[in-house]
């Protein structure tokens, strides 16, 4: 789910501002599923499910607040989300089935990445600035992105909620 303006652009700065080499090709969101592999050929069907897992799920209220982290098993620091995390646990149990079922890595969290794979000096730096963050918006629906070519993921296909 994309985060609106002016906060994902906030937060894509703060990220690029600590040195992450994906800030500016990774749009703000809150990831539903993982990057996922699919053949060309079930895109129809995935579209299809998407869609009627956005039909079945209404707009919400998500609120960001403070920093958390996923340290020492991932170096990865986030905004938490403090409203709005069981509707993206609903949400992606939902995704993450049919034609998209898989098995994840880790258990799922809703959170925003503001700091990716860099030094715990880093870290430890975006969990500090991150800790005062607080956004507040409405929750439409979400998207199904793609990685292009030059490495960049954008946004595909818009679901709103029905």
């Amino acid at each position: 789910m994309s985060v609106p303006e002016p906060y994902g652009t906030q937060l894509q700065d703060a990220r690029a501002a600590h040195g992450d080499p994906q800030a500016r090709s990774i749009p703000t969101h809150v990831t539903l599923l993982p990057p996922t592999e699919v053949p060309a050929e079930l895109l129809p069907k995935i579209e299809e499910h998407l869609a009627a897992v956005a039909a079945a799920h209404r707009p919400f209220r998500m609120l960001l607040r403070g920093a958390g982290t996923f340290r020492p098993v991932s170096p990865v620091v986030f905004v938490r989300v403090e409203e709005g995390a069981q509707e993206c646990r609903l949400l992606e149990a939902d995704v993450r089935s049919g034609p998209l079922a898989r098995e994840l890595a880790f258990p799922y969290h809703p959170h925003v990445t503001v700091a990716h794979g860099l030094s715990e000096e880093v870290l430890e730096r975006a969990y500090e600035q991150s800790r005062g963050y607080r956004a507040s918006f409405r929750v439409p629906g979400f998207s199904l992105s793609r990685f292009d070519a030059d490495e960049v993921w954008r946004p595909w296909r818009a679901y709103p909620f029905g």
